[in-house]
């Protein structure tokens, strides 16, 4: 276990690997939580689209990936908000319109490339083990911004998520929060494009999140288990694609393995989930917030709140 675990990580190589995907685990297992709450998964799978375009443009022109995507994942965020506001376009149209336009730019742009197989297959799909030094720095200066956003706003945010008809009783710009987080999954997005490619970032926001979500009833414990799963996701992914790949001779994609291994472990949560509902006043293991009793006769969704009237 220890060679499995502990010896791939003494290469250089693997070391930025890891420090790379531990990163990046624990930053989209933050997003991710607001992502799941709201509800907003197919946001997430568009942006991981939409910044398609932005990458290819800064490839061809031999330029920074990460601001190419960043500059397309803010424009993305700015111009969902914006169509969905109005409420004569659903967000569903928003998305569907932005996803395949942005996407089959990227494409046609691409594909006039000599190196075309190669370069998509890089863009969709990353190349984690080629992570340096400098994508490092990157990463960490957005997860600095990202964190650190969200612990200025999270009441705000956890506000909007339970109660927005509420959080725009109160004052709140609802809208503006909505650019905020869209925003923030954008920048998550550009963080991951090169070490899992635009396609499997959407499983490294959602699935460690709806696998805490299984297991956690408050928030502030769905965001640490969100961030432990994601984190150890990657771990052994990187390890078990370089078990494999050298020891076996079997070719495995690490960024593919290591979402193989995330859906493993929310696999993992939804059989312990029941398990952990069940208890002595509890024994058919139903979730405490959905039960009958005589203030609540059919069962509807109850949150409990704090003082301040934001769900705890």
């Amino acid at each position: 276990m220890n060679e499995l675990l502990v010896e791939p990580f003494r290469l250089p190589y693997m070391q930025r690997a890891l420090l790379e995907v531990l990163l990046l685990g624990a930053l989209a297992g933050v997003v991710g939580v607001f992502v799941v709450l709201r509800r907003l998964a197919f946001v997430s799978d568009a942006l991981t689209h939409t910044i398609f375009p932005g990458v290819v443009i800064a490839h061809l022109l031999d330029r920074s990936l990460l601001l190419g995507a960043l500059a397309f994942g803010v424009l993305t965020a700015v111009l969902l908000t914006g169509i969905t506001s109005s409420r004569r376009v659903g967000a569903d149209a928003a998305l569907a319109i932005l996803l395949t336009s942005f996407f089959s730019l990227g494409v046609v742009l691409v594909s006039r490339t000599r190196t075309y197989t190669a370069d998509l297959t890089v863009f969709l799909f990353g190349r984690v083990l080629a992570v340096d030094r400098a994508d490092l720095l990157q990463t960490l200066a957005l997860a600095a911004v990202v964190t650190g956003t969200l612990w200025a706003l999270r009441k705000e945010l956890v506000l909007r998520a339970f109660d927005p008809d509420g959080a725009a009783a109160m004052g709140y710009r609802t809208a503006t929060l909505d650019l905020v987080l869209n925003l923030l999954i954008a920048l998550v997005v550009v963080a991951a494009v090169k070490a899992v490619g635009t396609v499997l970032v959407v499983a490294l926001i959602v699935v460690p999140a709806a696998a805490a979500r299984l297991l956690a009833d408050r928030v502030a414990t769905t965001v640490v288990l969100a961030c432990a799963f994601g984190a150890l996701g990657g771990w052994l992914g990187l390890a078990a694609s370089y078990e494999v790949s050298v020891d076996h001779g079997v070719r495995l994609a690490s960024g593919a393995t290591i979402v193989v291994v995330l859906v493993g472990l929310f696999a993992l949560a939804a059989a312990a989930a029941p398990l952990r509902r069940r208890g002595p006043g509890n024994p058919e293991g139903v979730p405490r917030w959905t039960r009958r009793g005589p203030g609540n006769p059919e069962g509807v969704l109850r949150w409990k709140r704090a003082p301040s009237g934001v769900p705890r």
